[in-house]
């Protein structure tokens, strides 16, 4: 088996996230649907910015911002995702090695510019999100790097990331490396709307044993299942995953396995200001467990830790260090 270099290497959208509060009127007049992510082109994007309110620009990313969470808790992260060699690029490549990430994929010389997400946060706290992908979807599987993948001890796909052709396929070419090496898989669903766009090939990911670990909140479960009752989901993913973990927001998580389920509660907060990140930064925390040897209850509790520090202010990465908030909790990692 290869030297360990890294606990978790993520694969995703390499996206600088601009980010407004904006109220349920303003939802309705653009047309967005609240609570989910659409795609949009170069001139969406534009007529979006121009609409929105004063905003604030923060690299993000699904994957990103999880791997980001997994260098805050004290591991050792890498990320590959494809920027533009621009000024959003430069900014996305400066945060997230600042963040303690290493992250060496080429920027593309020419193409489209570095992608970006429109995100509206309502008085709820609830984000909905307008995504220009950009360069992002041209990642390709010579982007991924084999040493890297082998050397880490778990890669974690988000499941936006299934749009791009070429990234779909530097995703299979990074699980079967993964996999030769004696690593794991770890897929995250990102939202309900691409779960509808991809349900046929992400249940095959699960039974044929590309993906060992899946994460999702309630509504992608059900987007999966096509069934609005929680316990049919439950049921199928346990039959269909090695490991699934569900969030269901306030009411905590649920990790699935073949033998039993195991509801974790959710860490209390004083206040939901912005849910962006809550389940890449929950991810994070299970993710460093599992990497650690940490047992599935834990690696909850660990998630939960993670998820109510980024909720508590706006941006979907932590402010303050969440190797101390979980050393304060009791946790040696």
């Amino acid at each position: 088996m290869p030297t360990l270099r890294y606990d978790v290497i993520g694969i995703g959208n390499a996206i600088v996230d601009v980010l407004a509060r904006a109220d349920d009127n303003f939802l309705v007049k653009q047309g967005m649907a609240k609570g989910g992510m659409a795609l949009i082109d170069q001139p969406r994007a534009e007529a979006i910015y121009e609409a929105m309110g004063p905003a604030v620009e923060i690299s993000g990313g699904s994957a990103a911002n999880t791997i980001v969470g997994v260098a805050s808790l004290g591991a050792r992260g890498a990320f590959v995702g494809k920027v533009k060699d621009d000024e959003f690029g430069h900014t996305f490549a400066h945060d997230i090695r600042a963040a303690g990430v290493e992250f060496s994929t080429p920027p593309a010389s020419d193409g489209p510019a570095t992608a970006r997400c429109y995100i509206m946060v309502t008085p709820d706290g609830e984000r909905t999100m307008n995504t220009y992908l950009g360069a992002a979807q041209d990642l390709h599987p010579n982007d991924i790097d084999p040493d890297a993948i082998a050397a880490a001890q778990i890669t974690y796909l988000e499941g936006y990331l299934w749009d791009p052709p070429h990234a779909k396929e530097a995703f299979l070419k990074a699980a079967t490396i993964a996999h030769g090496a004696g690593r794991r898989v770890a897929l995250t669903l990102s939202d309900a709307f691409c779960v509808d766009r991809y349900r046929a090939e992400f249940l095959g990911l699960l039974r044929n044993g590309t993906v060992d670990v899946v994460f999702a909140n309630e509504r992608e479960l059900h987007s999966l299942y096509q069934t609005a009752d929680f316990e049919t989901a439950v049921n199928a993913v346990r039959n269909d995953a090695k490991l699934a973990v569900v969030t269901r927001s306030e009411q905590g998580s649920l990790v699935v396995t073949r033998e039993q389920n195991d509801a974790v509660r959710a860490e209390p907060v004083d206040r939901v200001i912005d849910a962006t990140g809550a389940g890449d930064l929950f991810a994070a925390g299970f993710l460093v467990g599992l990497a650690r040897g940490v047992d599935h209850r834990n690696c909850a509790r660990l998630g939960a830790l993670a998820a109510a520090e980024v909720i508590q202010h706006m941006g979907a990465r932590p402010e303050s260090s969440l190797k101390e908030l979980v050393e304060a909790a009791g946790f040696a990692l």
